[in-house]
């Protein structure tokens, strides 16, 4: 037994298989049933689970420690159904679970999601006495009950307890931070503490989980502290990734940046944190530095690796990268049962505009649902042609996928781009139907499609009917009064919104900048741009400038457009539209000096799109005679 225990421990499985034979030549398993629940544990922890099952059926004699190994073995492997059977069997043959057997089998339980044979065997254990006894016993049920999500009765279950200690707190924690119950689980790290008892790496691990969940920030902090101050960030990298994962998901990307760079190791998992991080901050490109870094330390990455960089590259049209990507992931045969990766390659391949090849991913992939056939729908309904797009919804029909708010959002944008109203008004008594109705995409595209077609009535109906009126309801509204020179219409729709108590955003004064614009109401778009900055405190962008400046230039006010483009907008917004913008109006009212500054701003910008501006209206500068000799 010694023997097969130091095997056990080594993994030593061919020397184990050699004591095993030498075991039964001597025929010694007849007299030791002792024996051979040695064997099936050795078998058993080697991963040879199939060996295990033959050794425990071979034997003479069967007794809850036999069992009780095989059922170990399969509860540890995550075979939750075979643990099961197993119990059966024994019961069958009159054996009776002992502390050991029932923990194994509850720990299969929580794995496969059978919270009534939880409870059942909760019974048993409660009627038994063991729970008096045994604290791995009361753990396993605390887990049990969190990993079913009934973290209630796991919290009930262990303030019943006679002791509790750190692992069955940590079973809570985790139950409830894997539940995005965060608030729960910080006040059971709180009481946890209160007790007296001391927290380990993996209750740091599970409170920062929730930590970064609910952004409590402050309480991660104090972690983080106490976690340097015991060291522990020196052998555990699991407890790395998860400071680093608090720290992205509240947004502090340069304390995530010191975390990572402090690792004593980085694994897939840390440096797919920080990728992830920049993803969803828009810094692409750190997030490209961030991949190929991890590919030079040797790191192969995962799917969630991909999924990260299949974004950077759809967002940056960085085609040829995605290209390589997908390579990748088809050489390594990730493909074949992830769809979320499948999904975020067809969606790379349409947002650099690639829809033919990303049409060809769709067919391609072994499972497709409404998620894949909504990217390529709204691929189409992006750059078109538009008509594909109303094409494939009727496909994605006829093969029984039902689409969702995104569907019907990408639909009923391909309508307006093609004007068939008909149709779009036929899809939105689908939605209707569906409960789609007050979807505020669903809403935005449908205002969306009848302010393109003119019928701002229509547009206005579908606002009205809406019983809650959001920002994106209110911006949709305006920016279809907007886009149809209706500048006084969305001016009242934004004065009631703010009667409504509903704050304006940036995409708000975009619209009603624009609105202004084409009514040239000059003096009402600079008090508009004046609310935004000291009211609202929203910093103004490349829109919100350019709206003003062409209007204060087509306007005649060319040289005051000069002067807030030069004194208010920063550099690095400097965008070639603002000036060629002023020098049509230049050309418009004879301002020949603001012309030429104009004229040179988009010279030195040297962009594809300024050239030929600067050819044309440059030369028609000269021919007014007022060349200076300049080349």
């Amino acid at each position: 037994m010694a023997l097969l225990k130091a095997c056990t421990v080594r993994k030593a499985l061919d020397e184990g298989c050699r004591i095993h034979a030498h075991i039964v030549k001597k025929g010694l398993l007849e007299k030791s049933p002792y024996l051979g629940s040695s064997l099936i544990s050795m078998y058993a922890k080697c991963g040879v689970l199939s060996k295990a099952k033959e050794v425990l059926e071979n034997l003479p004699i069967r007794n809850v420690v036999s069992w009780s190994a095989l059922i170990s073995g399969y509860a540890r492997d995550d075979q939750g159904h075979e643990a099961m059977n197993c119990f059966e069997q024994m019961r069958k043959e009159g054996l009776s679970p002992d502390a050991i057997t029932f923990t194994c089998i509850l720990k299969s339980c929580g794995e496969i999601g059978d919270v009534d044979k939880g409870k059942q065997i909760h019974e048993e254990i409660s009627k038994s006495g063991l729970l008096e006894k045994d604290i791995m016993l009361g753990t396993a049920l605390v887990d049990m009950y969190a990993k079913c999500g009934v973290p209630i009765k796991a919290q009930n279950v262990l303030e019943n307890l006679p002791f509790r200690n750190t692992v069955s707190w940590n079973a809570l924690i985790a139950g409830y931070a894997q539940r995005g119950q965060c608030n729960e689980a910080l006040n059971c790290y709180e009481q946890m503490q209160r007790e007296g008892l001391s927290p380990n790496a993996i209750t740091f691990t599970c409170t920062l989980q929730a930590c970064g969940s609910s952004r409590a920030i402050n309480v991660g902090k104090k972690i983080h502290e106490e976690i340097m101050s015991r060291g522990l960030l020196k052998e555990d990298i699991v407890l790395g990734n998860a400071l680093l994962d608090m720290y992205a998901k509240c947004g502090m990307i340069v304390e995530a940046e010191h975390v990572f760079n402090k690792l004593p190791y980085r694994n897939v998992v840390s440096w797919s944190t920080l990728i992830a991080e920049y993803t969803e901050y828009g810094q692409y490109q750190e997030a490209l530095n961030c991949f190929e870094g991890m590919q030079s330390e040797g790191l192969s990455p995962n799917s969630v690796t991909y999924i990260c960089m299949l974004k950077v590259c759809g967002r940056m049209e960085a085609l040829q990268k995605g290209e390589q990507i997908h390579k990748e992931i088809v050489n390594k045969g990730l493909l074949k049962n992830n769809i979320v990766l499948g999904n975020a390659l067809l969606d790379m391949y349409a947002k650099c505009g690639m829809l033919a090849k990303a049409r060809e991913v769709l067919f391609e992939l072994p499972s497709r649902d409404v998620v894949s056939w909504s990217t390529l729908i709204a691929g189409y309904a992006e750059h078109g042609p538009y008509h594909e797009a109303l094409k494939l919804f009727e496909e994605m029909l006829v093969h029984r996928i039902f689409p969702d708010a995104v569907t019907f959002a990408s639909v009923l944008k391909a309508c307006s781009e093609v004007g068939a109203i008909a149709k779009g008004q036929e899809l939105y008594v689908e939605m209707i139907y569906k409960g789609y109705d007050t979807d505020h995409f669903i809403v935005n595209s449908l205002i969306k499609m009848y302010a393109k077609s003119g019928l701002l009535l229509e547009a206005h109906e579908v606002f009205t009917m809406l019983s809650i009126r959001d920002i994106y309801a209110w911006n949709s509204i305006i920016n279809a009064y907007a886009m149809n020179h209706e500048g006084k219409l969305a001016i009242q729709c934004f004065n009631e919104m703010q009667k409504q108590e509903v704050k304006p955003d940036k995409v708000t004064f975009t619209c009603i900048l624009a609105a202004c614009s084409h009514a040239r109401m000059v003096t009402e778009s600079w008090e508009y741009f004046k609310t935004m900055r000291e009211k609202y405190n929203i910093r103004p962008n490349i829109g919100h400038y350019t709206s003003i400046i062409d209007l204060m230039a087509r306007s005649g006010g060319v040289k005051e457009a000069e002067k807030l483009l030069l004194q208010n907008v920063p550099r690095p917004l400097y965008d070639e539209g603002m000036w060629a913008s002023m020098l049509t109006a230049c050309k418009m009212y004879g301002e020949v000096e603001v012309g030429y500054r104009c004229f040179d701003q988009l010279i030195h910008m040297n962009s594809e799109e300024a050239n030929p501006i600067c050819d044309i209206i440059g030369q028609d500068l000269c021919k007014c005679g007022h060349a200076r000799g300049r080349e």
